[in-house]
């Protein structure tokens, strides 16, 4: 009411009122947190020029591009590029490899990862858990290179290890040329990422594992849990949300089986499942000097990348797990 006893109505602001409103508290915010802000501008200018700024060469998937002609005098062919990707016979193919590469990366790299980290967790003494943390960090450290000239060896047919302890119990009459033979490079590919990443994947899960609280264990102890159920239902479920975030972020790269094992591993014998979209990329794009179709095919690369990531986390939001937005 005001002075005279007559009743007031209080009017909400209008949505020019709430503009203006809205920008004095952002620009209070913005000079409370001005030394953030001028900290943050190099990153920003480093994602820009590096990460968004390259994207203005996927116009080259719509172009007939010839290095030799300048941006605006490139011939325009609007989707041909993609469907002369789509008609390509080995395309399906490349596509149905790197899907199931990536797959087989994606299981086995949680998989042991987890379990090498919830045995890890188990071990008491500090230095015994350092050493065993240090020696299987190191391969993540080592170049594919190397890895694959590791690979090689070990596969080979005449002093490889794993074809002498075949040969030793009688597994095998005669050595196996692995690397010759397509039903098994998936699996090679997948246990030479297993065997390079599982340490350094390990890293996060310890990292959780660490900030679940004592207490429970102790709770564990008190009702008689053997080390294996406090693993079950301790463990696991204090670091479930640890374990989604990363299954939604390599979800996303569910068509990014990788390029140098595949690269360095393949051979004519297995072109036919060793070929991935990055290989494809590389064989159109700098072989064959076909920029726009390469081009194409990095667009398609990406765009189902981010859809696998969308469904991924509204499935994850869907269900009341932890999601990345």
């Amino acid at each position: 009411m005001n002075q005279e006893g007559v009743a007031v109505e209080n009017t909400p602001p209008s949505k020019k009122e709430l503009k203006a409103a809205h920008k004095v508290w952002f620009k209070k915010q913005l000079f409370k947190q001005k030394e953030l802000v001028l900290i943050s501008i190099p990153f920003v200018l480093y994602i820009l020029v590096f990460n968004y700024f390259p994207l203005t060469g996927w116009a080259m998937a719509f172009q007939d591009y010839s290095p030799a002609k300048g941006f605006f005098d490139q011939k325009w062919v609007g989707f041909a590029n993609f469907m002369q990707l789509f008609s390509d016979e080995t395309f399906p193919k490349v596509i149905r490899n790197t899907f199931f590469m990536s797959l087989i990366n994606l299981v086995l790299g949680f998989v042991f990862s987890i379990l090498f980290a919830l045995l890890l967790n188990e071990v008491k003494n500090k230095t015994v858990k350092k050493v065993l943390q240090t020696v299987s960090y190191l391969p993540y450290f080592l170049s594919w290179i190397i890895v694959t000239g590791i690979v090689l060896d070990v596969l080979s047919p005449q002093t490889g290890v794993i074809n002498q302890v075949l040969m030793t119990f009688h597994l095998i009459n005669k050595p196996i040329n692995f690397l010759a033979d397509p039903k098994y490079f998936w699996w090679i590919v997948g246990f030479s990422n297993v065997w390079k990443n599982t340490g350094w994947g390990s890293i996060i899960y310890l990292s959780s594992m660490a900030s679940i609280n004592s207490e429970l264990y102790e709770a564990a102890d008190i009702d008689g849990a053997n080390k294996l159920q406090k693993m079950w239902h301790v463990t696991l479920p204090g670091i479930k949300p640890t374990i989604f975030i990363l299954l939604l972020i390599n979800i996303g790269n569910l068509l990014n089986a990788g390029f140098e094992v595949q690269y360095l591993l393949g051979n004519g014998l297995v072109s036919g499942v060793s070929q991935t979209i990055d290989i494809f990329v590389l064989k159109y794009g700098i072989s064959l000097n076909n920029y726009s179709l390469a081009t194409a095919a990095g667009i398609f690369n990406g765009l189902i990348s981010v859809t696998l990531i969308y469904l991924a986390n509204k499935a994850a939001r869907a269900a009341g797990e932890e999601s990345l937005f």
